[in-house]
């Protein structure tokens, strides 16, 4: 599917965000050791949704929603989170790294596409970007 407005491309980061969230949630209850990482990564996915929730209503009106800030092909961007029951912290650190990967990569994309039209979203997708570094070098050291 592609995604033209803004209204469309900030539910589909959201669902990612929500998906990524389980998915941590998920990883908590399995890896005990890493409980705490995992909750507060899911944590922030949620937090992350509020902030780009509340950039966009900031600065979108009704009236200029019909505008076409974005070109995102939502395919691009789907990943999976089903682990073999037999999958290790290595593994599920991988795959938690892939998910970010897709994650950072639509921000980074919605962020250039949108950046003449809407500059608080995009201001605030960097944003979101810059925040997983902590994430991702931690999910790095577990993988």
């Amino acid at each position: 599917m592609n995604l033209r407005t803004a209204s469309e491309t900030l539910s589909f980061l959201r669902e990612l965000e929500e998906k990524a969230a389980v998915f941590y949630e998920k990883l908590a209850g399995r890896f005990p050791e890493n409980k705490e990482d995992f909750l507060a990564f899911a944590k922030e996915n949620r937090k992350f949704n509020k902030q780009i929730q509340m950039a966009y209503q900031s600065v979108i009106t009704d009236a200029i929603e019909g505008c076409y800030a974005f070109d995102l092909e939502t395919d691009h961007y789907v990943f999976e989170t089903d682990l073999p029951d037999a999958a290790g912290i290595a593994e599920a650190a991988a795959k938690a790294l892939a998910v970010e990967e897709k994650i950072v990569a639509c921000y980074n994309v919605g962020a250039e596409q949108s950046g003449s039209l809407l500059a608080d979203v995009p201001r605030n997708f960097k944003m979101v970007v810059k925040k997983r570094n902590n994430r991702l070098e931690k999910l790095k050291s577990l993988a």
